[in-house]
């Protein structure tokens, strides 16, 4: 969960105290589409999965996105 933090933190621009696991990466942090493209780049290269882009939907949150990722990495 961490390492997904950091890496959205990175992308979004943002201090880890500003992102909690259910801060809703649009509507409170006004991120945009090409930000959470690089983010969802950034989490396959760092863990080794292919996340389908059909998933990129549910990716709104750090819990969320833990949860897509758990489920393309099969954890």
């Amino acid at each position: 969960m961490e390492q997904i933090r950091a890496i959205v933190c990175e992308h979004l621009e943002l201090e880890p105290d500003q992102l909690s696991e259910t801060s809703h990466f649009i509507e409170e942090h006004e991120a945009d589409s090409l930000a959470l493209m690089d983010v969802l780049a950034a989490l396959e290269k760092k863990f080794g999965i292919t996340i389908d882009q059909a998933q990129f939907a549910r990716m709104t949150s750090v819990r969320n996105v833990y949860e897509v990722v758990s489920e393309s990495a099969s954890w």
